[in-house]
């Protein structure tokens, strides 16, 4: 299944439960047009992560997922050799192995035979796929999300350019394996680095900001489709003026459906100062920006209407 055009793009992510904008649903788009990487960036907890999950949902692929840290190499991305396997599989199958030796008249002969049998000593079968090699090798088009792209080293961004760059890579057992189906590929950032220009070329970008009003509404009458609009309305005006103090971390669209959650579990009908205060912990992670906002709370109240 493909995407047929930009707007048709946007209406496929949001029955797959995920609204974004058209710029968005451009990148996408063009993404899966010229098979080219994107490379998503912004505040975490925007929804970087969701957009490639929703991507796969519309496509109906299978999503493979590259969760990125530091330390992370070659061997925990792209495959892992089984090496103790291969040594067990030697020692069941000894006794065969002198069947075929037998009658050899010098040891470069007798190697020589072995060397005939070397495809059932370097195989697929001791080969255990990381993400990278899973995508490439799948059976089926897949859509490969590198998580925080930014929190690897640099030497392994360097190494991921080289299977975007060519979407196949080489293993000393087996040779090069190119990519059955070139997959649908998301890396996402936080900016806890700033990631190379290199990379960046290489990739179609885009950065997923705080959503405006109209977004964040939109999403969360999605998400939390039994929420009374008023409440709604007051809640996201009462989030954005929480954004603009100057907090540790500013809330993000994640902890913006954490609250419309919790005020539908406690059956809250319209918010109230109270009620704000009680129900600060799903939006403030830091005890000094709870206290930030405890010292706000009328210009908050103020903003996100006359019912507070």
């Amino acid at each position: 299944m493909d995407f047929s055009s930009v707007e048709q793009t946007r209406q496929q992510l949001e029955q797959a439960g995920y609204i974004c904008s058209t710029t968005a649903a451009t990148v996408v788009y063009l993404a899966l047009a010229t098979q080219k990487p994107i490379l998503v960036e912004g505040p975490a907890g925007v929804g970087k992560t969701e957009l490639a999950k929703a991507v796969a949902r519309s496509l109906k692929r299978n999503l493979i997922r590259l969760q990125c840290y530091e330390g992370l190499d070659e061997a925990k991305a792209l495959y892992e050799w089984e090496y103790a396997k291969q040594i067990l599989y030697t020692q069941m199958v000894k006794e065969k192995i002198n069947q075929i030796i037998e009658g050899a008249v010098s040891l470069p002969e007798a190697v020589d035979r072995i060397a005939m049998q070397e495809d059932a000593f370097f195989s697929e079968r001791f080969l255990q796929p990381r993400p990278l090699l899973a995508a490439l090798t799948s059976d089926t088009p897949v859509v490969l999300l590198v998580d925080e792209v930014d929190k690897a080293d640099p030497e392994f961004e360097a190494f991921l350019l080289e299977i975007l760059s060519d979407f196949q890579v080489s293993i000393p057992e087996l040779g090069t394996k190119r990519a059955i189906h070139i997959p649908f590929v998301v890396l996402t950032s936080n900016n806890y680095r700033d990631m190379s220009d290199a990379l960046k070329r290489r990739c179609i970008h885009l950065y997923i900001d705080y959503p405006d009003r109209d977004l964040e509404t939109r999403i969360v009458n999605l998400k939390q489709p039994g929420m009374a609009q008023a409440l709604v309305e007051q809640m996201v005006d009462a989030i954005r003026a929480i954004r603009n103090l100057d907090l540790k971390k500013k809330p993000c669209i994640s902890e913006t459906l954490d609250w419309a959650q919790a005020l539908v579990v406690l059956q809250i009908e319209e918010l109230s100062t109270d009620v704000v205060s009680q129900t600060l912990s799903m939006v403030c992670k830091y005890r000094s920006d709870v206290e930030k906002v405890n010292e706000s709370m009328g210009k908050i109240v103020k903003k996100a209407g006359p019912a507070c």
